[in-house]
This record gives structure tokens, sequence and C-alpha cells, in this order.
């Protein structure tokens, strides 16, 4: 079984979060997955001037070296967030 770390997208339309999880690469975006690495946020509430992210680094690091590959959009995150080198 091919496992992919990737983003679902939970919420309502215009105040959407997407949940970081791994699933099998075969299911659809919001199928339930295996497990739910982290949540993502992309809305800034008043008085806040950064976006922020929740996950856990320690499950991460293990997908990753099981052999879960990453989408795109959450190689960036990883990147910034320090977990995967640039």
């Amino acid at each position: 079984m091919a496992v992919r770390i990737r983003m679902a997208m939970h919420g309502l339309r215009n105040n959407r979060i997407l949940h970081i999880v791994a699933v099998n690469q075969r299911q659809r975006r919001n199928a339930k997955p295996i497990e739910l690495l982290g949540i993502y946020n992309p809305h800034l509430n008043p008085g806040e001037s950064t976006k922020t992210i929740q996950w856990s680094v320690q499950r991460l690091k293990y997908w990753l070296n099981v052999g879960a590959t990453p989408s795109k959009t959450v190689t960036k995150l990883l990147q910034m967030g320090g977990i995967l080198p640039p």
C-alpha cells in the first residue's frame, strides 16, 4: 500500500481548515485517513500576524522514514518548518 502525506479540506466554504493526513494515495481527497498528523488554519484571526500549523513532528518523521511520500504543498510546509531539508 502506497502511503501519501497530503492535505484534506474540512470546514465551511469560506472558513476552510486543512488537515495534514497520512492516507492511501488511491483514496479521495477527503477519504478516511490512516492517521491525522497536523492541522493548518490558513486564516488569520484578529490580532494575529502569522499563520500557525499544529503538527506531530515525531509521527511525521515516522511516516517519512517508513516511505510515505509528501505532496508538493506538504513538502513546502515541512521545509519551512525544518522537518525536511530544503
